[in-house]
Parts: structure tokens; C-alpha cells; sequence
């Protein structure tokens, strides 16, 4: 089993054990991006690492079609089951974002994800991504994501297992630093770059939105 496999068994596992320990309400960068892809005209979305659901169902909410993305197929049984009358605007795919992603050239108008990036990926595995991501996305298209960044207290705490990644808990981590922002952002326009707290910790993160470049 390869670390990433092991992540994400590791959060499977977690989310069958507290199948509410987000809540059913939108994350702040979840409703942040609902309010942005409204305003912007967009009206298909694809969420990677869509977890328990909490942003999709916002987005499915706001009247947006949106195409959810993780790993684990039970996650996104639940989140189908929760959709209700949405559901019509919902495709679900079980995927590995460490290969291409399954969706055609300039298919969506938006990309979202919340601390996907933050899995344990390696840079070269991000940068493919990023590009994965650039791909399916139109020309002028959006790409909302959030990271946590090396300004955050758990960064450099726990093992360290090199390219900025760190264990602690039994999580791993991916922390981001502001080069690496820029460098994922290659042939998008940085739009904004907002830093906010979440949670107890709190985790200290960025909220990145990107505007792709064309054509």
C-alpha cells in the first residue's frame, strides 16, 4: 500500500466512524465560492475530494450541476442519498487524483476543492494536477482551492517525511508555501490570495482562486 493509499484508508475509516464531523453546513470557502460561481455565470462545477458532501450540496443548492470527485465510493453514496431533488444535477466519480482526471477537455466552468491539495501528494504529483485541472477547465474558467499553509502550528510538528509534508495524528500533511502557490498556478491568473483560521486548532490555511488563462 503506497502512503497515499494509506491516507486514504485512513480517512475512510474516519469518516465511517464520525459520518457528521463537519456538519451539514457549507465551510466558509465552500460558501465563498457557491457566491463567486453564481456571480460569475458558471453553471457546472467539479469538486475534488468531495468527502462528506457538506460544499456539494451547497453548490447542488444554488442550482449549480456539479460533478463530485473522491476516492472513496462510500462517501459519495451518502452524498447522493443527501442530495435528494438535486440529485438530477449530480454525477459522482470514484477516482484517484493522482491520475488524469475523467472529465473532457474544457468541460467545466468551475473547479473546486477544500485541503485536497494538502493530501499526502508530492509536488511533481501536484503540479500534475494543477495541469489536470487546467485541462478541464474552459478558457476564463475558476478554480477555488484551499491549502493549509507553513504559517500553520502543526507545520514542522510530527515526522517529518520531506517536500513539506508531516504526520502527526496519523495524518499526513502537504503544507504550502507561497512558491508553490505560484508555481501551481501557471497558466491561470492569481485572483486572490485570502488567508483564514478553521477549527479548534486552529488549521491556518489560504484560499486561492485562480482564473484560468486562454485559450
Amino acid at each position: 500500500m503506497t502512503d497515499v493509499e494509506a491516507q486514504q484508508a485512513h480517512w475512510a475509516a474516519t469518516f465511517a466512524a464520525h459520518p457528521e464531523m463537519y456538519g451539514g453546513q457549507p465551510s466558509a470557502p465552500g460558501a465563498y465560492a457557491v457566491e463567486l460561481f453564481v456571480r460569475e455565470g458558471c453553471r457546472t462545477v467539479l469538486e475534488l475530494g468531495a468527502g462528506q458532501g457538506r460544499d456539494t450540496l451547497a453548490f447542488l443548492r444554488a442550482g449549480l450541476r456539479v460533478t463530485a470527485l473522491d476516492y472513496a465510493a462510500e462517501a459519495l453514496a451518502g452524498i447522493e442519498q443527501s442530495a435528494g431533488a438535486d440529485a438530477e444535477r449530480l454525477a459522482t466519480v470514484a477516482a484517484d487524483v493522482r491520475r488524469p482526471l475523467p472529465l473532457p477537455d474544457a468541460s467545466v466552468d468551475a473547479v473546486y476543492s477544500h485541503m485536497l491539495l494538502n493530501m499526502a501528494l508530492t509536488t511533481p504529483e501536484l503540479e500534475a494536477l494543477a495541469a489536470e485541472i487546467r485541462r478541464v477547465l474552459r478558457p476564463g474558467g475558476l478554480h477555488v482551492y484551499t491549502v493549509r499553509h507553513t504559517g500553520d502550528a502543526h507545520c514542522g510538528a510530527g515526522t517529518a517525511l520531506g517536500d513539506g509534508m508531516f504526520e502527526n495524528g496519523g495524518f499526513v500533511v502537504h503544507f504550502f508555501d507561497r512558491a508553490l502557490v505560484d508555481r501551481l498556478a501557471t497558466g491561470c491568473t492569481l485572483l486572490d490570495l485570502t488567508p483564514f483560521e478553521e477549527g479548534d486548532l486552529p488549521r491556518r490555511l489560504w484560499r486561492v482562486t485562480l482564473r484560468r488563462e486562454g485559450p
